[in-house]
């Protein structure tokens, strides 16, 4: 029995990989929402993208282009209640949700990034939840900073700059 491949064999191959039926796109848009901003903060040109998708949100912030944490933020059990009773006064009005904890998924490679990570993700899904109390869906937020250490000035304008991108 000769273990060599031949040209009958590959054009078998090749036919039953397209045997079946293709796959139809359905009518819902993919992904749902997609919007990109980015400035420089710090000296540094720092771009954020939304992707929201039937049951996620994706929220990407990058330095350089690149990823190196990645956190996730459940909604689900986000309650009305919890967003009603929050005080309109601004001096807490920047304040995360307390109901929403955030789990690093990938990348916490000190306990001061995964703090600072954790502190973006809840911060993001915060401002999320407060624009829509009736959003349930998984918030996914991935972060490539330059930089470990940022000065409230920076986090803000990261804030803004996401926000800005936000539906």
């Amino acid at each position: 029995m000769s273990s060599a491949i031949n040209a009958s064999t590959i054009q078998e191959i090749m036919n039953a990989s397209t045997a079946s039926t293709p796959l139809q796109p359905n009518d819902t848009p993919y992904p749902i929402f997609t919007r990109s901003s980015q400035k420089e903060i710090d000296s540094i040109l720092t771009a954020a993208t939304v992707l929201g998708f039937s049951d996620k949100f994706l929220i990407t912030i990058t330095q350089s282009g690149r990823l190196s944490q990645w956190f996730q933020v459940p909604l689900d059990a986000a309650h009305p209640a919890f967003l009603e009773a929050k005080s309109t006064a601004d001096d807490d009005g920047l304040l995360p949700l307390t109901h929403l904890t955030p789990k690093c998924l990938l990348g916490a490679s000190t306990p001061e990034r995964q703090a600072q990570g954790q502190l973006y993700a809840v911060q993001l899904a915060s401002l999320l939840a407060m624009r829509n109390i009736r959003e349930t869906r998984t918030v996914l937020v991935g972060l490539g900073f330059d930089r470990a250490e940022h000065t409230s000035d920076t986090f803000l304008e990261t804030l803004e700059l996401v926000g800005s991108c936000l539906p």
